[in-house]
């Protein structure tokens, strides 16, 4: 039997990071995890934005691990073939096993790493025992569950799952070559969907180290014949697809594999298990297309582990009650609001042909225009990539429906 105040399960992005954190505060915990270094993955691959940016500073161990990454200072916005601005950019490109090995190397020594799996837990009021792969067991004051999509041991604690949406996005990812030249014009690109009935809300293209990455995100089932298309004939079913992307990037071959991963939109409750709290995906999951899962991920390890677990360990017990404040935050509630509210507002401003839907995607096209036609003149507004073009008021309307189904809501993305 191991003792700690701290059995983090997952050594993912969240995991990591909470390693990382509570091991710089001197709060003694074990990171479990059956990989000694982080696997290929396809997830994250870059940071963008002020916003997300300074919320993985707030952890802080976002400084070192962002000079890992490819930074691109500049990104193209474009639609219909025609370049609408050259925006001013903080992209942070990185694969995610790159990403989360980074982090990991910001874990001091004092955190335990036990390359394992959990693979049952018994959760109480005081203490809480795990059971690992390796006959081992750990007895710790709180489990932190930030295992992801994984599902066996939210199966075997009776946590119940609440799908919002199934498959909500597919999100694509492959290397892009220029053919018959050396390199792109740009130095990174966030090109919009033509057509609503393409099921394509954009696609991003951004460098990490000397390859191009591209990033597809589309709104299909996943039994579609298009994708299907897609992996025998990439670069055409591509080109079908979005016609005039080649008057921005020039002709292009896609080399290598395609990945692609679909998402379901769900939110765990476990608001009734004393000595255990979910994290990032564990807890819900969030929509890639609005680029709101890096946010939501540090704004849960930062809040628990800055602010909750110091607190929960100043006194004894660890029961349910305890843990509610948690996931009550004010802080992770509004990014939880913030991220549902995006995720089903893009869909809608991607593919909806009712003339409100139609008129918000007239306004984003407008306003990038406009954008880049004052920059030169200094009177830019810097407007993020994925802009809706509509007031929160209209997201709240728009996204009421889905609120009233489920009061956890607010945690998906």
């Amino acid at each position: 039997m191991r003792y700690t105040d701290i059995a983090i399960i997952g050594g993912g992005l969240s995991g990591s990071t909470a390693a990382a954190m509570l091991g710089r505060a001197g709060i003694s915990a074990v990171l479990i995890d059956p990989h000694e270094s982080y696997p290929a993955d396809f997830r994250v691959e870059k940071l963008s934005g002020q916003a997300q940016v300074e919320r993985f500073l707030k952890t802080g161990i976002g400084e070192s691990v962002l000079r890992r990454a490819t930074f691109a200072g500049e990104n193209w916005i474009a639609r219909f073939g025609r370049l609408l601005d050259k925006a001013p950019s903080r992209q942070f490109n990185i694969l995610y096993d790159s990403l989360v090995n980074a982090v990991r190397d910001e874990i001091p020594a004092t955190v335990e790493r036990i390359c394992a799996k959990a693979i049952s837990i018994e959760t109480r009021p005081e203490r809480q025992r795990v059971t690992l792969s390796n006959d081992e067991t750990i007895s710790a004051r709180l489990v932190v569950l930030a295992n992801g999509l994984n599902v066996g041991l939210r199966h075997q604690l009776g946590i119940a799952r609440d799908v919002i949406s199934a498959c909500h996005s597919i999100s694509i990812g492959f290397d892009i070559a220029p053919a018959g030249r050396s390199s792109f014009d740009f130095p990174a690109l966030t090109y919009f969907s033509e057509r609503p009935s393409d099921r394509i809300p954009y696609i991003t293209l951004f460098p990490i180290g000397t390859r191009m990455r591209a990033n597809l995100f589309v709104y299909r089932d996943f039994d579609d014949p298009w994708l299907r298309e897609l992996r025998s004939a990439p670069a055409e079913t591509l080109d079908a697809a979005l016609p005039r992307l080649k008057r921005i990037t020039g002709a292009f071959d896609i080399p290598g594999e395609l990945k692609i991963r679909p998402v379901d939109l769900y939110v765990n409750d476990a608001s009734g298990q004393p000595g255990l709290v979910l994290v990032g995906d564990a807890f819900s999951t969030s929509c890639p297309v609005a680029g709101t899962g890096c946010d939501k991920v540090f704004t849960d390890v930062e809040r628990l582990c800055s602010v909750y677990i110091p607190q929960w360990l100043a006194t004894d017990g660890m029961d349910a009650d305890k843990i509610a404040a948690f996931y009550a935050d004010p802080v992770k509630r509004d990014c939880d609001d913030w991220a549902a509210a995006k995720a089903f507002d893009f869909r809608s401003v991607s593919i909806g042909t009712s003339p409100y839907w139609t008129a918000q995607r007239w306004a984003r096209f407008i306003a990038w225009s406009v954008q880049g036609l004052v920059r030169p003149l200094g009177g830019a507004f810097d407007l993020e990539p994925n802009f809706l073009g509509h007031s929160s008021s209209s997201s709240s309307s728009s996204s009421s429906s889905r609120s009233s189904s489920s009061s956890s809501l607010s945690s998906s993305a």
